[in-house]
């Protein structure tokens, strides 16, 4: 028995242990279990208070980007409102000044219709006089027809044909004046409104003027130049003359060579082509004809500069390039001393201010007014009259009609059919006959004074005419027992219409009739 017990002991022993062993494990892996569980709620709760602290960096981050999204946002929205309300401040501007001009026009307008009807008034007037002189002028005739049947023993017919042959003359007379009386009234405002738009046009616009001749001269280091020049046997000038087709004069003339052509622009190749070749010194034909030709390119990009210049001086955009050049060559064309180019620009300024003042598109106008001379870049090319060339230049390269008009009537070949070609012949004539911009050869100027002179001198009662101002004037002394103060009017109204019949002239002519009586007597 006890040795049963001996033996059950340690197994129960070992049971005991390995249930002590097996709880322990449980209560151990309870506790490991327990403390992840506690390590993870931690884990847990550091990552959600990681993520809590990333969502309100990342709600902070957004606040702030939207405040500045919200800031960028709002100060382009205030410059934006306030470039518009600038905008609109201009534009609300330009329509008071609009308005203002308009209620000017609109002033003058209704002045010129108040002067128009108290016009109308005082014709209604002296037309209700001239009536009443007509009553008393029959009634003067009537007795003056029977006092002339009983004292001169005249026929009533007889009498009749005097009367008239003597009242003609009086009633031309009078009635010359009340015509001058009327034109003078109608035409004042208007020509004080014309001259007034002109006066502010050529005020506002300068421009300089070139006279150019035919010839060029070249100034040499020395006299030895000129041998080199010429050359062995004369080869070096024969090339020169040859690749230019210009002449070269070389005289006595001292440190100087003269280029003669009549081609502005052959001449001008030449000279910077002879300023190269004396600069360089190596003169042979195979050289010459290298220099000219550098100088020719030179030359056609200066013509191209000077019709872009052109162009950009007088605000004219959008011309083909070809005309762009012809433009650029009536920089190297004159006209009775007078640069064409400058006298395009100045034109074309002119009918852009006279434009402006009645209010036409200031664009076209400058656009006629530069193109108008554009035949003269090539009319020495070409067959016909440098405004017909101008034309088929300017259809050729698709310029407006307005533009077309202007080159076709400027010289009255044909009649002005908008208010832009009068505009340009305007300007042109002011350009051309503004003192000192054109020359005039001393023969052809004696010869228009000497004919102004003799159609004034083939009225009757004209003792002598004296043409001055530069024929912008002629004087006409009559004499005063064949003239009388109020034939003296129907005699200048006579000629003015004469001189504009049978002459050509620049501008205008002033005529003045001068009566003068003198009485003499002595004293003893």
């Amino acid at each position: 028995m006890f040795s049963n017990l001996s033996f059950f002991l340690p197994l129960v022993g070992m049971l005991v242990l390995l249930v002590a062993v097996f709880l322990l494990g449980i209560w151990i892996s309870k506790r490991l279990a327990h403390s992840k569980q506690q390590d993870a709620e931690t884990l847990t709760r550091k990552m959600l208070s990681d993520a809590e602290r990333a969502a309100e960096n990342i709600k902070k981050s957004a606040e702030i980007e939207s405040k500045e999204k919200y800031y960028q946002a709002r100060q382009n929205f205030e410059r934006d409102t306030e470039s518009k309300r600038k905008e609109l401040e201009t534009v609300q501007r330009q329509i008071r000044d609009r308005e203002i001009n308009l209620d000017k026009k609109l002033d003058i307008v209704t002045a010129k219709e108040e002067e128009v009807s108290r016009a109308g008034e005082e014709l209604a007037v002296r037309e209700r006089v001239v009536r009443s002189k007509d009553e008393k002028l029959s009634q003067l005739i009537a007795e003056q027809n029977v006092r002339l049947e009983r004292i001169a023993g005249l026929s009533a017919e007889q009498a009749k044909q005097e009367l008239i042959e003597n009242l003609k003359e009086e009633a031309r007379i009078e009635a010359a004046q009340f015509v001058k009386d009327i034109k003078d009234k109608a035409t004042r405002d208007a020509e004080k409104e014309a001259k007034q738009i002109i006066t502010l046009a050529i005020q506002r616009c300068a421009a300089d003027h070139v006279v150019e001749s035919t010839v060029s001269v070249v100034n040499l280091p020395s006299d030895e130049m000129k041998g080199r020049i010429i050359g062995r046997e004369g080869r070096n000038i024969r090339s020169f003359e040859m690749a230019t087709g210009i002449d070269v004069i070389i005289d006595d003339t001292p440190e100087a060579v003269i280029l003669s052509g009549f081609s502005p622009i052959r001449r001008e190749v030449a000279r910077l082509a002879m300023a190269r070749l004396i600069a360089d010194g190596r003169i042979h034909p195979g050289r010459i004809e290298d220099v000219v030709e550098k100088s020719r390119k030179e030359v056609e990009e200066k013509i191209q500069a000077a019709g872009e210049e052109a162009c950009y001086e007088t605000g004219v955009h959008g011309i083909h390039p070809e005309l762009v050049s012809l433009l650029g060559r009536l920089k190297f064309r004159t006209s009775y001393g007078q640069n064409n180019l400058q006298h395009a620009k100045e034109v074309a300024v002119l009918c852009g201010l006279m434009a402006a003042e009645l209010g036409l598109d200031i664009e076209q106008a400058k656009r006629a007014g530069l193109m108008h001379d554009i035949g003269k870049a090539v009319d020495h090319e070409a067959e016909g009259t440098h405004t017909e060339i101008g034309v088929e230049l300017a259809r050729k390269y698709g310029e407006p009609e307005v533009v077309i008009d202007g080159i076709a009537s400027h010289h009255n070949d044909s009649e002005p059919q908008t208010l832009y070609s009068v505009l340009v012949q305007a300007a042109d004539a002011l350009s051309g006959a503004r003192p000192g911009a054109r020359r005039e050869t001393l023969e052809t100027y004696v010869k228009r004074l000497e004919q102004l002179e003799e159609l004034a001198d083939g009225f009757k009662g004209v003792q002598k005419a004296y043409a001055i101002q530069a024929g912008r004037e002629i004087r006409v002394m009559v004499a005063p027992e064949e003239v009388d103060d109020k034939y003296s009017v129907v005699l200048a109204s006579e000629i003015s219409r004469k001189i504009e019949k049978e002459l050509e002239y620049p501008g205008q002519i002033k005529v003045l009739v001068i009566r003068e009586t003198r009485s003499v007597d002595f004293a003893k």
